[in-house]
């Protein structure tokens, strides 16, 4: 019976000299294992329903294997990206900049998820004109509220962010005072950008040279790549775009040699809403055309990359809108890009969130812009490039808090699978409930969820084989999967794990603890675990986490904190606690495909 039990976890064949007696016994077993297995692709997470047998009470074992020769999928190492909304940088009509991230408490925290591209975009975007002025300060008093304001944008430059070739990146350490006010403005601006989009009527916004400077150094201090999406609502009569403010922002950006990636526009399926023009898909190509001969005409950037069109969910109109663009400029781009908001953040409930029917939403959308896009550009990437839990600017205690995290991981796990190559979090910090960093720059639960992503996986996604026992499916009921599981070779970038190794993410949506048993190449081997749960007495709403049982906070503005794996002896049972979201790294597994980058 030990014989048999190895051949069935181990997936071996029965050797060809077993006697016939042995044959006969294995049979119902491999009839089994036959039953319940699934194919070998990437994505593949779901165990069929079959009967329960006798003295299975309730229960899922769940056994579990990867296909360690070769990955299905490579994704860029920049996967997980942040957006930074374009109101996030901006003061009221004709004012400079003062909410630009610029403490080493952000840098801090943004340095944690890099490599990554930022994103400067938004609604906002399309009413923003560059000015290359340096607004001094017109007065110096003494030390006070209104010193500190006057003279902020006129140290910016120089002690906020300084870029140092030979010392590297300095962060001055502004007064409290100075933070304070820089949170009040920030709030302040906040409700004039409410009125605006609950009107739906929008004002021009400035962006001086010192805010540009300011946001490029905060993202190359970060180690992060600033993609900035060009205002693409200056039109000209025959509704094509005027190009002469992009125009002044490329030379200045040219001049100080900015590495900088660009985009035109931001949603331009919906400027009719918006301005009450529309721009169709072809012109919108046309504008790219004509961004493309730009840049080539600037040295700096004659070979930068172009991304567009981001439009929003892929309706039929929308992928009109997208078959439009893609026959005048599916070339042009270097990747296509779209959006995506998941819930009505002005209705959500915790509930939600743990639908499985929400979860399955993306790969509908998936499918749709992969078709348009291989049916003009074959192989282009495809980035989903705006992505939120909740639109409306979010839910608080809802799209803040631990229970938003199984909608983001498992987006990330999908859209792996599946090859898109780059997803860009809506958005790394802002007013609202969506974002990794709250306005008081503290980091919430999404915040270390992608922090422990970016220390454990690797751009190498892998096929998984799942094997298991479930309850058996009541008639007319659809069985979804609430027990996602996805596998990546584990970050070369992690010093901890030897190359070969695999991490697995998992995320249980069960009111009950799950058991997985690791099979086949992964059997009898050592695993770290990284447990995330919510911390405090709000559960699913708390905006708190921890890890493995201890909390997770910052250590100082200028240290984030060890993030200390809970060892597993080999050959354990891995228990699944319920609601939950963990990853495991198996280490030395050799796997031939994550032995090399």
């Amino acid at each position: 019976s030990e014989l048999i039990r190895g051949f069935l976890l181990s997936g071996m064949p029965c050797p060809s000299s077993c006697p016939p007696g042995l044959l006969a016994l294995m049979a119902p077993g491999l009839a089994l294992m036959a039953t319940f297995s699934l194919p070998s692709q990437a994505g593949d997470r779901r165990a069929l329903p079959v009967e329960k047998p006798p003295g299975v009470k309730g229960r899922t074992l769940i056994l579990l294997d990867v296909n360690t020769k070769s990955p299905v999928r490579i994704i860029s190492e920049n996967f997980l990206s942040l957006q930074l909304k374009s109101a996030a940088g901006t003061g009221p009509p004709a004012e400079p900049s003062r909410a630009f991230p610029g403490s080493r408490r952000l840098v801090t925290l943004a340095r944690g998820l890099a490599p990554a591209f930022l994103r400067f975009a938004g609604k906002r975007t399309d009413f923003l004109q560059f000015h290359n002025v340096k607004n001094p300060a017109k007065s110096r008093g003494g030390p006070g509220p209104d010193y500190y304001l006057k003279n902020y944008e006129d140290d910016i430059v120089r002690s906020d962010i300084a870029l140092d070739k030979q010392k590297g990146c300095k962060i001055a350490q502004h007064p409290d005072i100075m933070l304070e006010l820089q949170r009040e403005k920030a709030a302040q601006m906040h409700l004039v950008l409410l009125k605006e989009q609950f009107s739906n009527t929008y004002s021009n916004l400035t962006l001086t040279a010192r805010s540009l400077d300011k946001l490029y150094n905060f993202a190359d201090c970060s180690g992060l790549h600033l993609i900035f999406a060009l205002n693409a609502l200056r039109r000209n009569p025959n509704n094509s775009w005027n190009s002469s403010n992009a125009l002044s922002l490329l030379k200045y950006s040219a001049s100080k040699k900015y590495n900088i990636s660009w985009e035109l526009g931001n949603e331009p399926n919906n400027y009719r809403t918006l301005i009450g023009r529309s721009v169709n898909g072809s012109q919108l190509g046309k504008d790219y055309t004509q961004l493309r001969s730009l840049l080539q005409l600037i040295r700096t950037y004659s070979r930068a990359h172009l991304y567009g069109p981001n439009i929003g969910r892929p309706r039929k109109n929308v992928i009109a809108f997208l078959e439009g663009f893609m026959k005048v400029a599916g070339g042009t781009v270097d990747a296509v890009t779209w959006q995506h908001y998941y819930i009505d953040g002005r209705v959500a409930k915790v509930t939600d969130f743990l639908k499985t029917r929400l979860l399955d939403t993306l790969s509908d959308q998936i499918r749709k812009i992969q078709k348009v896009v291989n049916t003009y550009t074959p192989g282009k990437k495809i980035w989903l490039e705006g992505v939120g839990m909740t639109s409306a600017g979010g839910m608080n205690n809802l799209s803040d808090s631990y229970a938003a995290g199984f909608l983001w991981l498992n987006t990330l796990g999908l859209l792996a699978s599946q090859g898109i190559d780059v997803v860009v979090r809506h958005s790394f910090l802002d007013h609202g409930h969506n974002h990794l960093v709250d306005q008081n720059f503290n980091p919430l639960p999404d915040y270390w969820l992608s922090l422990l992503y970016k220390r454990l996986i690797g751009p190498k996604v892998l096929a998984i084989h799942v094997a298991g026992l479930q309850r058996k499916p009541r008639p007319g009921r659809v069985i979804r999967d609430k027990l996602r599981i996805y596998a990546h070779c584990t970050s070369y970038h992690n010093h901890n794990y030897v190359r070969g190794s695999i991490t697995l993410y998992i995320i249980n949506l069960h009111r009950s603890r799950k058991k997985i048993k690791l099979a086949g190449t992964l059997r009898d081997k050592i695993v770290h675990q990284y447990l995330l749960q919510p911390y405090g007495k709000d559960g699913l709403h708390s905006k708190s986490v921890q890890l493995n049982g201890q909390p997770l906070a910052m250590v100082d503005d200028g240290t984030l904190p060890e993030l200390k794996p809970r060892p597993l002896r080999a050959g354990r049972t891995l228990v699944i606690p319920p609601l939950t979201m963990s990853f495991y790294v198996v280490k030395n597994v050799n796997a031939l495909a994550c032995r090399y980058r």
